[in-house]
């Protein structure tokens, strides 16, 4: 009896130190709006690489509305696009998306998705604020929001960001698998969108599937009635976000 006692304690701190080192990926929703058409929030993210002119051309085009996570390092390498989002900013709200896209996971060895975390607390540190520096500098504005590489992150990082001034941006529908899907399987994931979702993809990524996805499917819900709106036009609500193993 006192053996099997042990065990199941041992059971128990290895679950809650398992659970304390996960990871976590965030999610929010749009606050219900009593007697609004459904809404939604489309969010993309340019982490490095390109501009995804053909998407953004079409956004413009439809006046669709959406919030854009823009790296330091991909303000500095697309200035013409710098410009174009500068241009219209009653369409694009633009947030931080970090100084370098290095994930919010803390300690030697870490990585998500094949990305190196953070080496330390002070690096996280410079990555979110120097993200935001590289914004107010571009576009004059400060951002309130930040949205890690990956969007996952250490528990313990969420406070840690939140305490230099930011909320953390979650996302309830995964439109484009970091631009890795067909336009059919994009347009295909936006069908299943319900009121309140926040949508994120990539624009960063000319070439792949998600400026044609993101067309087609964009469209059918403006179709069946649903409207854009920006982070900044609406009210977010946590809802529980997914767990993972330690990385």
């Amino acid at each position: 009896m006192i053996r099997y006692c042990a065990v199941a304690v041992l059971g128990v701190l290895a679950c809650a130190l398992a659970l304390a080192q996960a990871v976590v990926e965030p999610r929010h929703r749009l606050a219900p709006q009593a007697g609004a058409p459904p809404r939604l929030a489309l969010t993309l993210d340019a982490c490095g690489g390109g501009f995804d002119e053909a998407l953004f051309d079409f956004l413009l085009r439809e006046r669709i509305p959406a919030t854009l996570f823009v790296t330091a390092r991909w303000i500095r390498r697309h200035p013409a696009a710098v410009a174009r989002i500068r241009a219209e900013p009653e369409l694009f709200q633009v947030e931080n998306h970090g100084a370098q896209h290095v994930p919010a996971v803390i300690g030697a060895g870490r990585s998500v998705y094949g990305l190196a975390g953070m080496a330390d607390w002070a690096q996280l540190r410079a990555e979110v604020q120097g993200g935001a520096q590289a914004i107010i500098a571009a576009f004059g504005v400060a951002p309130r929001w930040y949205r890690g590489a990956t969007a996952v992150y250490d528990r313990a990082a969420l406070p840690f960001i939140e305490g230099l001034g930011y909320r953390v941006a979650g996302y309830t529908l995964n439109a484009d698998a970091g631009a890795t899907l067909p336009r059919e399987a994009i347009a295909q994931r936006l069908r299943q969108a319900s009121d309140g979702d926040v949508i994120i993809a990539h624009l960063n990524k000319p070439g792949s599937g998600t400026a044609a996805g993101l067309a087609a499917g964009l469209s059918a819900l403006r179709q069946r009635g649903f409207v854009f709106v920006r982070l900044d036009q609406a009210d977010l609500q946590p809802t529980p976000f997914d767990a993972h193993p330690r990385r």
